[in-house]
């Protein structure tokens, strides 16, 4: 008799994905479903999905969803918090979604301390839109609005958004975890479950980003893609926990 060594989480619907090969969305989807049926909060979980890649998130979760407006997740996720401050609280966001029209919203729910789990996911483009330069997008690297590459000196340096929200005052758990490897996803999950975890305890506002790959939009296959993070990505955005309640910050 054959042995179960993997199974679908019970927050993870059974239904086909929109998502093009290689892309990590699935893979993050799967874990953000484990910690809620880790942590046993499926019945009281609520995410919230904006414009993006991420737009049909609610497609895949077996819990409550809301749908935002472009950039406005962590205010929908304010609100749903302060009127039901007993439900667990997500947003799921790319990173010209999160990153540009978004940026007041993050900073300053971030800033106010908002009990709010925020899972944000830098591929470094504007992935549903044609692949145009986000402010993530890497110094030199070709999108469909810099064909030349990103120049720093007229367009401005990469926005690091871990090292922005880790240096305002507000107690936080701020993370940066990648899916380039094996060991990195496994890595992970342990830092998306504490975010939650965090949030459980009614702690701090909790984020995380996620490095993560498009390999429509970059013009690579999913092996060179996860290559690419590591080697380009991974020197600009260190990996590590920037700030934390428990003062156990560590950073690659």
């Amino acid at each position: 008799m054959g042995k179960v060594v993997f199974k679908r989480p019970k927050s993870l619907a059974d239904v086909p994905t929109h998502y093009c090969p290689g892309c990590p969305h699935g893979i993050v989807h799967r874990i953000i479903a484990q910690c809620i049926d880790d942590l046993g909060i499926q019945q009281r979980t609520v995410g919230i999905a904006p414009v993006g890649c991420s737009v049909l998130a609610y497609n895949y979760f077996n819990c409550d969803f809301f749908e935002a407006s472009h950039g406005r997740a962590p205010a929908v996720a304010t609100g749903a918090k302060r009127a039901r401050p007993d439900l667990i609280i997500f947003a799921y966001q790319g990173d010209g979604d999160l990153a540009s029209i978004g940026t007041a919203e993050i900073v300053h729910a971030c800033n106010r301390g908002e009990k709010i789990t925020v899972i944000f996911i830098n591929n470094t483009v504007y992935g549903m839109t044609g692949g145009q330069m986000a402010p993530t997008t890497m110094p030199g690297q070709v999108t469909t609005t810099t064909p030349y590459g990103r120049d720093v000196n007229s367009i401005g340096w990469p926005i690091r958004v871990c090292e922005l929200l880790s240096s305002l005052k507000t107690e936080a758990f701020i993370a940066r975890v990648s899916m380039h490897s094996a060991r990195e996803i496994v890595n992970a999950e342990k830092v998306i479950k504490k975010a939650f975890e965090l949030q459980i305890a009614n702690r701090c506002f909790t984020f995380v980003e996620v490095l993560s790959s498009c390999s429509t939009n970059w013009g690579m296959t999913p092996v060179e893609a996860q290559k690419w993070i590591e080697k380009e990505m991974v020197p600009y955005y260190p990996l590590g926990v920037f700030k934390s309640p428990n003062g156990d910050e560590s950073k690659n």
